[in-house]
């Protein structure tokens, strides 16, 4: 997931531009509200991407980890037929 974060830390900053524009009638009442809506809006942005890139991953990472299983399993097999073959049991 190269260069995830920082393109998910870029959706964000977006996110909070956006909200700062659609809430400037705000601004003039309350400088908090404005604020506190772009760093909530801002997070969730990153949370939603972050979330999404590594469920794309998942399936990699998946076959991955069954890949090491499999060989695994086959190394043990291989070591435990060699040795009764040997007559080690």
């Amino acid at each position: 997931m190269p260069g995830t974060r920082t393109t998910c830390a870029h959706l964000g900053d977006y996110a909070a531009l956006r909200a700062q524009a659609a809430l400037h009638d705000l601004a003039g009442q309350d400088g908090a509200a404005p604020a506190f809506a772009q760093d909530d809006r801002s997070r969730h942005v990153v949370d939603d991407c972050l979330a999404s890139t590594t469920t794309l991953w998942l399936p990699v990472y998946g076959l991955a980890a069954a890949v090491l299983a499999a060989l695994g399993a086959w190394l043990v097999g291989r070591g435990d037929a060699r040795r009764a073959s040997a007559g080690e049991v």
